[in-house]
C-alpha cells in the first residue's frame, strides 16, 4: 500500500485546515494574503513529512478542492502559485542536498529560488497587471512592483523558515 492510515489521516486533516484556511481567506478580505500564504504552508508541511510526490498531489488536492469550495476563485489561482513556489523551493533544497561537489548550496539555493518566483511574477507583470494594480502601469512603476515583488519573495521566504523551523517542529513533536 502506498500511504500508511497515519500518513492518509495526516494529510486528511492536513488538507481540511488548507482548504479552510482558503475559504477564510475569502471570508476576511483584510486578511487575504495572509491566510493564503498560511495554506500553502501546508503544501510545504506535506512535503517535509511524506515526500515531494505525495505533497505535489496533496497540492493538486487542494487546488481542486479551493476551487469547488472557496467563494473566490481568483484566491485559489493565488494560492495556486504560493504553493507552487513551494514545491519548487522543497524539491531544490532536495536536490541540493544530494548535490556532491564543490557548489556553494546556499547561494544556488538563493538563485534558484528567486527564478522560480520570477518565471511566475515577471509574465504576470507583462501580461496580466490587472492582477496587481488596477491603474496604469508605468515604467517606474514597472520597475517598483518588480523591486517590490523581491522584497516580499524574501519576507515571506524567511517567514517560511521560521514556521517550519520553530512552530512546525513543536506541533510536530506534539503529534507524534
Amino acid at each position: 500500500m502506498l500511504l500508511n492510515a497515519k500518513k492518509m489521516a495526516f494529510l486528511g486533516l492536513l488538507l481540511s485546515v488548507d482548504v479552510l484556511l482558503m475559504i477564510l481567506s475569502g471570508v476576511f478580505d483584510f486578511n487575504t494574503l495572509f491566510l493564503l500564504g498560511a495554506g500553502a504552508f501546508c503544501v510545504g508541511i506535506a512535503i517535509r513529512e511524506v515526500g515531494i510526490l505525495l505533497g505535489i498531489g496533496f497540492y493538486i488536492a487542494s487546488i481542486l478542492l479551493g476551487f469547488l469550495l472557496a467563494p473566490n476563485k481568483f484566491y485559489c489561482i493565488t494560492y495556486a502559485g504560493m504553493g507552487f513556489y513551494l514545491i519548487a523551493r522543497e524539491f531544490t533544497w532536495e536536490k541540493l542536498a544530494q548535490a556532491k561537489g564543490r557548489v556553494n548550496r546556499k547561494i544556488a539555493f538563493w538563485i534558484i529560488k528567486y527564478i522560480a518566483f520570477n518565471l511566475m511574477y515577471i509574465p504576470i507583470l507583462l501580461f496580466l497587471p490587472k492582477l496587481i494594480y488596477r491603474g496604469t502601469l508605468s515604467k517606474v512603476l514597472w520597475i517598483f512592483l518588480l523591486a517590490a515583488g523581491q522584497v516580499v519573495l524574501y519576507i515571506c521566504d524567511r517567514a517560511y523558515d521560521y514556521f517550519q523551523i520553530n512552530m512546525w517542529e513543536k506541533v510536530r513533536k506534539k503529534i507524534q
